[in-house]
């Protein structure tokens, strides 16, 4: 497995990817994902920003998707709760992971989380933030296994609750 940069090829796979997690989570009742987000010009922005990543297996097969960045999320400004690290520092974010649906159990999540906190140790940068619905128990045993910390509550652009998680990097 490797993680590498999205190029406008990988586009239908993450896509599929993403349908899959969609699906995925609207089988289980949450209704993260459920509004059209994320879509294809919000993949090829993260594209464009040189922020979207994929995991390849050694069939060249795309398996996994994540949005990495370490500009500032706007919507972690304001958090009914209290981040790690201050608001005003750098810091990393992952939004849009997704795994498709045959690999879910192959560790491919902290497979990403791990070459984030690289890319991140290699800058210099201090934490990673990460937000999820408070339904997705999947997401949320990943983030407690990988020693994040609950840190609050924030709300997306469309006004969606989201358990907002911090892990510092050393």
């Amino acid at each position: 497995m490797r993680i590498r940069p999205s190029t406008v090829k990988d586009i239908p796979a993450i896509l599929a990817i993403i349908n899959d997690a969609i699906a995925y989570l609207a089988s289980q009742n949450i209704d993260q994902w459920q509004n059209g987000y994320p879509n294809v010009s919000q993949i090829e922005n993260d594209i464009k920003n040189n922020e979207s990543f994929v995991v390849e297996n050694t069939a060249k097969e795309i398996v996994a998707t994540a949005m990495f960045t370490n500009r500032k999320e706007p919507t972690y400004k304001i958090i009914d709760g209290k981040w790690l690290r201050n608001e005003s520092e750098i810091y990393g974010v992952i939004h849009r992971m997704a795994v498709k649906k045959e690999f879910l159990k192959f560790g491919l999540a902290t497979l990403i989380f791990h070459e984030f906190h690289l890319q991140l140790e290699e800058k210099n940068i201090k934490s990673l933030k990460i937000d999820t619905h408070e339904k997705n128990i999947g997401m949320q045993q990943v983030l407690k296994k990988l020693g994040y910390k609950y840190c609050g509550i924030i709300y997306t652009s469309y006004n969606a609750k989201r358990l907002a998680f911090e892990k510092l990097i050393s």
